[in-house]
């Protein structure tokens, strides 16, 4: 169990309302709907399972290990840049710099120190502030632990999907509710497999790749990614 203070930095960084920008990206929810491939809560489940477990577990969740561990900003600049090198979407790996840096930025502005220096670096070197690779200093800061940091990034995700799929009219507020309970159960599940130290970070959802990437071509829009 989490004691009260982590338990409330949890509530803090894991609400919504936090502002880091999350509620522009959509992360293939609008895409997919726009195509046909995602129509109601069954569709919306499923494709959250599959972003947990073929994307989020096995790409954000070990890059994140990697920058929760890292020593000093030159480690945690190589983990971004590895990052940057192994997302093959070159929307993916835009939303996740857009995402990270606007999250890094609300962190810097409340004094996170890691977050301050790290922020320095950006300027200098358009690869850095991937999503996973800035969460790890955010919570840092916070003083939380991988396992916390893991939770709240896992969560995280899973209510961005669920609010974009309310926001664009795939299910209503009562279905969102219960698609967060599905997903909470499956990020449990996810989080109860440690991940091997040797894991390198990799993901495989070529439909959700494909349908971010079509996103440019769309007359109209409502997400970056």
């Amino acid at each position: 169990m989490f004691e009260t203070a982590t338990a409330l930095a949890l509530m803090q960084y894991g609400d919504s309302a936090y502002p880091a920008g999350g509620f522009a990206f959509s992360w293939g929810v609008e895409g997919l709907a726009a195509d046909g491939l995602l129509d109601g809560q069954a569709d919306l489940d499923a494709f959250i399972g599959e972003h947990l477990a073929f994307r989020w577990n096995c790409m954000d969740r070990p890059l994140l290990t990697r920058a929760h561990r890292a020593d000093d900003p030159a480690a945690v600049a190589a983990i971004d840049r590895f990052a940057e090198a192994s997302t093959p979407s070159a929307q993916m790996r835009d939303g996740s710099r857009r995402a990270g840096r606007a999250l890094l930025g609300v962190s810097a502005r409340l004094g996170g120190p890691l977050c301050v220096r790290y922020r320095a670096l950006l300027s200098s070197d358009v690869r850095l502030g991937h999503l996973p690779v800035v969460q790890a200093l955010v919570y840092r800061d916070a003083a939380l632990d991988l396992r916390a940091a893991e939770l709240v990034s896992g969560w995280t995700l899973v209510n961005g999907l669920v609010s974009a799929a309310v926001r664009l009219g795939v299910i209503g507020h009562v279905e969102a509710q219960q698609s967060l309970e599905t997903a909470r159960r499956a990020l449990v599940d996810v989080l109860a497999e440690p991940l091997p130290d040797d894991l390198a970070p990799s993901s495989f959802t070529p439909l959700i790749d494909i349908a971010v990437s079509r996103g440019g071509s769309r007359a109209v829009r409502l997400f970056t990614t």
